[in-house]
Parts: C-alpha cells; structure tokens; sequence
C-alpha cells in the first residue's frame, strides 16, 4: 500500500506536523490501496502564511509571464493524463473509460485560462477615473470527490491568471490528483507559496481554512448545508465566498420531442457517473400523452448500460464514491417506494455480478409526483425520478418547484422552442436538445445552488476587485 507523507507547501513537499492518516479504499473492491497524511492547524497556518508571503510578488507579475506559467503547467497535466485517469477511477469509481472523457478531458480547457489572463490589463476610463482589476488575495479552495479534478482546475486556473495565491483542500477520499497536480506544479518551477496543497478530514481543516484571518476568498464546491455553513463562518471576517452546491435539475420533454432521442440523452446525463454529477437531470418531465412510451424507452436505455468493474472498457456504470453513499441511496431508494413510487427499473438489490463493492442498482422511479422526498432531495445516485405533466405550464412550474436552480435541460422539436422554455427556467445552465457541455461556459446556481460562476470568461471576475483611482 503506497503511502503519502508530505504535504507541498511554499513550493517543495515537507514534513507534515499531523500524524494520522487517512486510508484510500477503492469503492468498486473495498480494498484500501493507499493512505495519505493528516494536515492539521499548524500545517494549514503554513501553507496559509506561505501563500500570503508568495501573494506580494505574484500579484505583481505581467499577464504574460502568469499566462506562460499555466501553458507549462497544462503540458505537464497532458503528459499524465492516463495517470490522473486511473487514481480518480480507483478512488472514487468512476469506469476507466468514462474517466478518460468525463473526469481529465477538463485539462485542455486549462491552457485557456492563459489568455484570460489579459482581462486584469483591463482599464475603463470613466469621466476623471480609472477603473482597473487588481488579484482579491489568498485564496482557500475546498473541492469534492465527484469531479475532483475539474473542480480543482475551475478554481485554481482562474486564480493563477488573476494574480492570486491560493491553498487547496481537496476531499478526503479524493486526494491523488491533488498530489499529482502538485507535483506537475513542482516540476514547472511555478514559484514558491503560489499553490499549496493540504490533506486531510475536511470537517477539522475546512472550518479552519474559512476563518482564517489571511485567507480572503473561498470558493468550495459540495452539499447545500455544508456551502450555508461555510457561508455563516466566513461571514465574521467579511470574505468574498464563491459556492457551488447542490441541484436536482429537471429535464423537460416536449409533447412534439424526438422521444427516443430524449429519453436515451436524460438516461445517460443521469448514469455516465453513477448519479455523481450536480448537474446531472434528475427529474424527467414528460407529457402524459407520451409517458407509457416514454417508460419502456427509459428501461431500455438503462439495460444497454453495463454496471462493472471500473478497470473494464465494457463498464459503463460503476460503484458510488464509498461504502456510505451506498447506504445514502439505498435509504431514499426505499423511501421512494414507501412514498408511492413504482419502480420502472432496479431497486434494493445489488447488481448482478457485483457482489461487492459499493454498486447500486440503475433505478427509474415512475408515478413521481414533484412533493415527494425523490423529487425534492438531492440523492447523488443513479435515480431518476419520471413525473408526468398535461400542459407544458404545468411543466415549467414543477420544474421550478424546487429549491434548487444548479441545471436544467429542454428536449423540443427545434431549438428555437426549446430556448423559449429554457429561458422562462431558473437555474444557472440549460441543456437544449443534448447540447455539449462547454469548458468555456460559464456555471453556477441559483436559489439554494450557490452563488457565483465557475469557468469561461466569467470564472475569472470571481477573482479580481475593481478599485477606481480618480486623477
């Protein structure tokens, strides 16, 4: 078992002051295959101080010099992409295939961030002003275990380009292509405190980190509850906080929809990463005129999806994150049957072949209507919930009826109607008939989803003030 020792702090790998460790087990065996070292309050003052200190000269570099920094540093991700694959799928399950796609392909969306780099040479004059962006400071980042490395480059690639310094608290059972990406930041010289990384149990050092008096921004990625927490500590000490949080997005399928077509997109949306996205359109809307079908095709678009081991290039589905997201799903899989819900597909059951491991059946609830707990909670499994409607009205009203407004999608017959529903639904994104996810878009919530954006041009203002000189 391959154990990590150190921590990277103001530029080299050092001795961590914790003792503990915190073991890595692969949800698809339950076997542990690694430990990674406990940071504790003196390791995260370090790494806190240290960004502090980088944060004088950093600040003060060109766009160009920062700009060449991160093209380095996304040529030396490149060359370990296959490495950044394999410790993400065996350590939080995602299939080997999907992780190659969905989990590391955000690396090439890195070196665009070096032309972002121009928006801090931005100047507005203004009558006898002038408006100029400078870097917001240190920077704490808290990133989860569903997307761990698209979440640590949607962060720390728009802070390097503005000019700040920054600490990185990645989720405890996530951590490797943390490591990895420090050691690429090792390798490329970028200078000293710029980029520091912590390990360890979020609960202790993410309290810690948001109520440091040095740290002047975070921006975490994770549950509602946990961002209204982080949002009530930082209050104290008047920091910019930037969240990403929960969301049980709708998909509305049109009377006039290509069906098929429909149906297949929400199924996989919901499947590629076992329900592990908060984005993904957990809510299938569909006229009741068109239900039934709609029902049969969800079915046998699940059964054309292999649930396996993650290191198979056959698997298209695999395990949850841990043992305990397992327990998470299962308990609202039945509270969906108590609750009236009919299963469509799957259920309590393992799926077959899969005798351990942290699977779960793929399971479609049909006769949902948008009160129950399925509907109005996050599960952060493979669970889709189908709820009928008669009037695309009524559609659009459940579609709102949540307290959530992270994503949402729209199947039409053409994208012009599409567009008209998808503008009159409050969330941050919208899917219209399958459209690609987009690097240079920008994402974030609505309502109890967060509040700033992640990515694309937008990414980048969370990380400057405006300060106006008048002359």
């Amino acid at each position: 078992m391959k154990r990590y020792e150190k921590l990277f702090i103001n530029g080299d790998w050092v001795e961590a002051h914790g003792k503990g460790f915190t073991t890595l087990v692969n949800p698809a065996t339950e076997e542990a295959f690694a430990e990674v070292i406990n940071a504790d309050q003196d390791d995260l003052n370090r790494a806190v101080a240290a960004a502090k200190a980088a944060f004088t000269t950093w600040s003060q570099t060109t766009s160009d010099e920062r700009a060449e920094y991160i093209r380095k540093l996304q040529k030396a991700l490149e060359a370990r992409k296959e490495e950044l694959a394999v410790a993400m799928s065996q350590s939080m399950g995602c299939p080997i295939k999907w992780a190659r796609i969905i989990q590391v392909n955000c690396v090439s969306a890195f070196a665009k961030f070096a032309d972002r780099t121009k928006e801090m040479d931005v100047v507005k004059e203004v009558n006898n002003s002038l408006v100029v962006r400078e870097p917001v400071g240190v920077c704490a980042f808290i990133t989860p275990w569903n997307y761990p490395l698209y979440q640590l480059i949607g962060k720390v690639a728009p802070a390097l380009a503005a000019g700040c310094t920054m600490v990185l608290k990645p989720a405890s059972i996530t951590p490797l292509q943390d490591i990895i990406f420090a050691e690429c930041v090792k390798e490329i010289g970028l200078p000293a405190g710029v980029f520091n990384l912590i390990t360890g149990k979020g609960g202790e050092l993410g309290d810690a980190l948001v109520t440091h008096p040095d740290v002047d921004m975070v921006s975490f990625t994770g549950s509602t509850n946990t961002g209204a927490r982080i949002q009530r500590l930082a209050a104290d000490t008047i920091k910019r906080v930037c969240l990403e949080l929960g969301g049980k997005s709708p998909l509305i399928i049109t009377e006039d929809a290509p069906l098929a077509d429909a149906v297949r997109g929400g199924v996989r949306d919901v499947l590629i990463n076992s329900g592990q996205t908060c984005v993904c359109q957990t809510r299938m809307l569909v006229p009741r005129s068109r239900y039934e079908e709609a029902t049969v095709l969800a079915k046998k678009f699940v059964d054309e999806m292999p649930v396996g081991p993650t290191d198979s290039e056959e698997t298209d589905i695999g395990p949850l994150s841990s043992m305990a997201q397992r327990e998470t799903v299962l308990k609202y899989i039945q509270i969906g049957l108590d609750e009236g819900a009919k299963l469509v597909t799957g259920g309590l059951e393992r799926p077959e072949g899969c005798e351990k491991g942290a699977y779960v059946k793929p399971t479609i609830f049909r006769d949902v209507n948008n009160k129950m707990t399925i509907a109005q909670e996050e599960i952060f499994g493979p669970v889709i919930a189908m709820i009928p409607y008669d009037t695309l009205e009524e559609a659009i009203e459940i579609a709102n009826d949540s307290k959530y407004g992270l994503s949402s999608g729209v199947w039409a017959a053409n994208k012009e109607e599409g567009l008209k529903i998808a503008r009159r639904i409050r969330a941050g994104q919208c899917y219209v008939n399958g459209g690609d996810f987009n690097y240079d878009a920008p994402l974030g919530g609505y309502k109890q989803s967060g509040n700033g954006r992640e990515w694309g041009d937008f990414g980048i203002h969370e990380f400057f003030e405006i300060k106006s000189i008048q002359l």
